[in-house]
């Protein structure tokens, strides 16, 4: 149900940075093949921008997962179209980086995201959409304890293309990924 605590304690969750745009693009670039056809992130310094203009922490939060001793970036997670009010929700993405996938660090940084949510945005929900096909993004929000909630044909647009998603969630009051107590 939930990440191991050893590779969490490897992790830790920061916001994007100007500063992290050459190394960003770099692996975004590498790790194109393996995204394909599930996410595309920015892979010029134009989208770099524009993605870092985006969070704000209101509206949109962007992070990065990295090592916690070496600082490398593991990947990457937003909390995108957060809504307040009745809804206090926001939507899951995330992508992992070459060389670091199917290592488990993903899997902490989506813990830490959705504590993120919860304790520092005070949101009540938050949401995966995935493709039916993405066995893998599945399989983690499975573990992670998110529950499915349905099926969306044609729901997002990627790539040119609209792309049929199931609709994940978990919500405070759902037993939550562990973290770490620091």
């Amino acid at each position: 149900m939930s990440s191991k605590p050893d590779q969490i304690s490897q992790v830790t969750l920061r916001p994007v940075a100007a500063d992290d745009e050459r190394t960003f693009l770099e692996l975004a670039r590498a790790s194109a093949e393996l995204h394909h056809p599930w996410v595309r992130l920015p892979r010029t310094s134009s989208s770099f921008s524009s993605y870092l203009s985006r969070s704000d922490h209101v509206t949109a939060a962007c992070m990065v997962v990295c090592l916690r001793n070496q600082g490398d970036l593991v990947g990457m997670i937003n909390i995108n179209d957060i809504v307040r009010g009745s809804y206090q929700k926001g939507v899951l993405g995330y992508a992992v980086f070459l060389p670091y996938a199917r290592q488990g660090y993903m899997a902490a940084g989506i813990a830490l995201a959705v504590h993120y949510a919860f304790e520092c945005l005070d949101l009540n929900r938050v949401e995966a959409d995935i493709q039916p096909d993405n066995e893998a993004s599945l399989k983690l929000v499975r573990r992670l304890g998110f529950r499915k909630e349905g099926f969306s044909p044609g729901f997002i647009k990627i790539a040119g293309l609209w792309r049929d998603h199931e609709r994940w969630a978990i919500t405070r009051d759902m037993e939550l990924p562990a973290v770490p107590k620091e």
